[in-house]
């Protein structure tokens, strides 16, 4: 028998092995194995198992890693399709769907002593008072830690194993399972009554799943004409999947309760579910409502958690709950996409719009993509969630391909806030410098502060100020090894790249040899500043700041929430993270500090990733009982972003951004492939992106639509010491580019030092 095996090398290709007489019936299709290979022993995946081989003289397997198959065929599949169609080869897809904890070769297991009180005839031994105690406390919970019981009893392992010889206690190691959430106690909820848009989504979802509720409206199979950047709607010929569903509603229409129904319907149909939340900071609030949900009663069920935030050993721990089939319910970020869960019924990707879906790393994979191809290819059914989707998505709805479900008002009737914007420029005529907070919103903030509500300031740029530059001869600190300034971080005193991490100690004078002015002035502002502003302003309230640099170790995020959810705080200022998915009804004012801070980037997206967080950081205010505020400071506040998300309207923005997008061929009206070009010698660098544009101008026959930019510098044109060309692609045909962009990469010759990267269907064009 022979075993083809994909190796954890970057070698691009399978090598096949004999299954020795020792492993035969053992090895399947997904088991982890170690062979031989040169002068060494590696770890691969068997990925066929063919009935013959062309190569004489096969070596055999070493041994087999693990007691069951870790990569289902399914998942295999999805590995194989994901390697071809985001060009990158196939052990990079596979060891993507295999965490790094799982895939080691010693088990990860964490063993631990327990103590179990054992059965005694009669009246047994004589103990003293403190030894019955401790029999005491065993029976009651039948087996225990033994740390736990050297606490509770304050005792020592001594007087314990004397116990053990009197055959009163067995102390055996057992495997002890890392629970991220072990220690919460999180009490049970029951379903809430629908309002009747809702009730009418859950419908159409279990339909479409196969429960009870309305027959599923015929769709229509959409024009084979490329129809957007999702990657699915290529796979398999075009093949029309048509359980996709988009849930577009409005922030605080109740989409989560829509998504805890619709899993127990998968529950109850005997299949798992996952849930696809858009970064790390949103999972504890989530994890806690559906374990709320799924602790107890009929459905109950463990609810897994994977994302980059756990310890190596509880990724290793939930990952195999899921595998063993205890865990039927997995939250996660992108990455748990790939989830091992058998039967699948159902995944749902909350916020689908997010940026952070994308990975930035081979395989460029976008998880909502990527989730859609999964549910086909296991006849599962997808919800998109979103208060503001993404172009592609709305757009796949418009050609046909997804259903839309919309939930246009919030639960309960209550009402959306109201968005005022302020000119920003008439505020800085009255003040000197930029003005960080407009006379409307300070008076606003201490309204707040006098009826006991609390308020969020958001701002999407950590530090206390963008630049560092001299007045006098024009100074100005940059980073060493990108094209970048540095930032200030005033706490810290230092000055930091937010690209490669440099740091340098902030100077008290201009560093210029030929100048040292003491008066060096910082420029710009971050979410440092706005909150020492703020301190200086309302020296009574109290205030926190949420951003990367406050939230270091793993319970930060959940203490900062669960102080500011408990009344603690009444300010919190933060970036993104603070802007989407958190639900506190005392927030009654919402404050954006500079709307239009990403409305200028060189990006075609900008202006539907501005509207995108406006709408998504108003929809934190007004979610209790009082009526929210929120307040849009801008220094270009015409701009069509800023006016639709102050109306809440999204069909607005969609109708004149589609517009945009059609005059340029960009997405979703065409697919782009982005080849990035790098290395250390500029001129090596553009030489080459050079080289691999008259590559691609021969392929002009086949693809007649193909509209190729470039190669130009990258508008971040050097980071960590290396020169960054871009060569963009647009086409129509992205799965047949994909295939003629693999095949260049592997016979393309460059100079050593050039590395060149495809991102098909990229999200961050820097």
């Amino acid at each position: 028998m022979i075993a083809r095996v994909t190796l954890e090398l970057a070698l691009g290709k399978e090598f096949d092995y004999l299954i020795p007489d020792e492993l035969a019936g053992l090895v399947e299709v997904g088991t982890r194995v170690k062979v031989p290979f040169a002068r060494r022993q590696v770890l691969g995946c068997v990925t066929a198992l063919p009935e013959s081989s062309p190569h004489p003289n096969l070596r055999p397997l070493i041994k087999i890693i693990g007691r069951q198959s870790f990569v289902s065929p399914k998942i295999l599949q999805l590995a194989r399709w994901m390697g071809e169609y985001y060009c990158c080869p196939p052990e990079i897809a596979l060891k993507t769907v295999l965490p790094e904890a799982v895939r080691k070769e010693k088990e990860g297991w964490r063993e631990q002593l327990f103590v179990r009180a054992l059965p005694v005839d009669g009246a047994g031994p004589k103990l003293s008072k403190r030894q019955a105690q401790i029999i005491e406390i065993v029976r009651q919970r039948e087996e225990m830690p033994l740390q736990e019981l050297l606490q509770t009893a304050d005792t020592t392992a001594q007087t314990l194993r004397r116990l053990e010889d009197k055959g009163l206690l067995t102390i055996t190691p057992q495997i002890s399972e890392r629970d991220p959430y072990g220690r919460e106690v999180i009490p049970s909820t029951q379903s809430l009554t629908f309002n009747a848009d809702q009730q009418r989504a859950f419908e159409e979802i279990t339909a479409a799943m196969g429960g009870t509720g309305v027959t599923p409206k015929p769709v229509p199979a959409p024009s084979t004409e490329g129809i957007g950047r999702d990657a699915q709607s290529r796979q398999a010929g075009g093949l029309f999947h048509p359980a996709v569903f988009l849930l577009h509603g409005v922030t605080g229409s109740g989409k989560t309760e829509v998504y805890l129904q619709a899993i127990a319907r998968s529950l109850q149909q005997g299949k798992g579910a996952i849930v696809l939340v858009p970064e790390i900071s949103l999972t504890p609030q989530t994890v806690e409502r559906f374990k709320a949900r799924f602790s107890s009663g009929p459905l109950q069920t463990l609810v897994a958690v994977l994302h980059s935030h756990l310890s190596a050993g509880e990724r290793h721990d939930e990952w195999h709950k899921i595998r063993q089939g205890r865990a039927r319910i997995v939250i996660g970020a992108r990455s748990a996409v790939f989830a091992p869960v058998d039967p699948l019924g159902l995944i749902i990707v909350d916020e689908e719009h997010e940026h952070s879906y994308k990975q930035e790393e081979a395989p460029r994979y976008h998880a909502r993509d990527v989730a859609v191809v999964r549910a086909r290819m296991e006849n599962a059914v997808v919800v998109l969630g979103s208060a503001t989707p993404s172009m592609e998505s709305f757009c796949n709805v418009q050609k046909g391909k997804y259903r839309l479900l919309e939930m246009p008002i919030r639960a309960d009737h209550k009402k959306m806030p109201i968005v005022r914007v302020i000119d920003m420029r008439q505020v800085a005529r009255h003040e000197k410098g930029t003005p960080i907070l407009s006379p409307q919103l300070k008076e606003a903030i201490h309204s707040r502060l006098d009826r006991k509500e609390q308020t969020l300031l958001f701002l999407n740029r950590r530090g206390f100020a963008t630049s560092l530059q001299c007045p006098l001869c024009g100074y100005v600190a940059v980073c060493p090894n990108c094209s970048l300034s540095l930032t200030y971080h005033r706490q810290a005193g230092k000055l930091r790249c937010h690209i490669c991490a440099h740091e340098e100690v902030a100077p008290a004078a201009c560093p210029n040899p030929k100048c040292r002015n003491p008066a060096i002035r910082y420029a710009g502002l971050g979410t440092e500043k706005v909150e020492a502003t703020l301190g200086k302003l309302f020296p009574q309230a109290r205030i926190r700041r949420m951003d990367s640099d406050t939230l270091k170790r793993k319970e930060d995020y959940r203490r900062i929430l669960g102080d500011f959810r408990t009344g603690k705080i009444d300010l919190l200022v933060g970036t993104q993270m603070i802007a989407k998915g958190l639900h506190f009804p005392n927030v009654t004012l919402v404050g954006i500090i500079y709307a239009d801070l990403s409305l200028h980037m060189p990006d075609f997206r900008a202006g539907e990733r501005t509207f995108q967080l406006l709408t998504q950081v108003a929809g934190r205010a007004g979610r209790g009982d009082v009526e929210g505020e929120v307040f849009v400071q801008a220094f270009t506040p015409f701009h069509p972003a800023i006016q639709y998300a102050r109306r809440h309207d999204f069909n607005g923005f969609y109708e004149q951004e589609i517009d945009f997008r059609r005059q340029l061929n960009y997405p979703p009206l065409s697919r782009i492939a982005l080849l990035l070009l790098k290395g250390r010698n500029e001129e090596k660098v553009k030489f080459s992106a050079a080289h691999v544009k008259h590559e691609i101008e021969k392929w002009s026959g086949t693809f007649p639509d193909m509209i190729l930019a470039g190669p130009a510098p990258a508008p971040l044109a050097r980071t960590e010491n290396k020169y960054r060309f871009h060569i963009m692609l647009r086409t129509r045909q992205m799965t047949l580019l994909s295939q003629k962009l693999a095949e260049l990469i592997a016979t393309l010759t460059l100079p050593e030092e050039v590395a060149i990267t495809v991102d098909v269907d990229p999200v961050n064009l820097m």
